[in-house]
């Protein structure tokens, strides 16, 4: 079971949340992202994000109309793997696209760039292995 907070961007509050590993992540529509796949390989037993993280999931699944694989999307500083400044600290970034060929991932990431959903889509270049 973990303990998640929830920042609730509408209310200017934090939520708490308790979810075992196969349940949604609060505010996820249609269970598109169980809280073992935003763990990934994290060992925490609290984890955090904001409503806005999720709600932006929510859409652009939706307008990609099929499962996303998710690697991880939330990391505490000391498990590594990020820079120093990494938005998986905060529990907003969502690594994905892992199990799609360079064709797939491409057509991914230009969807995420002209969807306007997210602030920030990583250049293929930065991506390790998945140019």
């Amino acid at each position: 079971m973990a303990k998640i907070l929830v920042y609730n961007n509408n209310t200017n509050r934090m939520e708490t949340y308790f979810r075992g590993e196969s349940q949604s992540m609060p505010y996820n529509s249609n269970r598109t992202l169980t809280v073992s796949e935003f763990r990934g390989s994290s060992n925490s037993g609290l984890l955090w994000t904001d409503r806005r993280a999720m709600e932006a999931w929510n859409s652009f699944r939706y307008i990609y109309g099929r499962p996303i694989f998710v690697g991880f999307a939330f990391k505490r500083p000391w498990e590594g793997g990020h820079s120093n400044l990494s938005q998986h600290y905060a529990g907003l970034a969502f690594d994905v696209g892992q199990n799609l060929n360079a064709t797939e991932r491409n057509q991914m990431r230009n969807l995420a760039i002209n969807s306007g959903i997210w602030n920030y889509v990583e250049p293929a270049s930065l991506t390790p292995n998945c140019q």
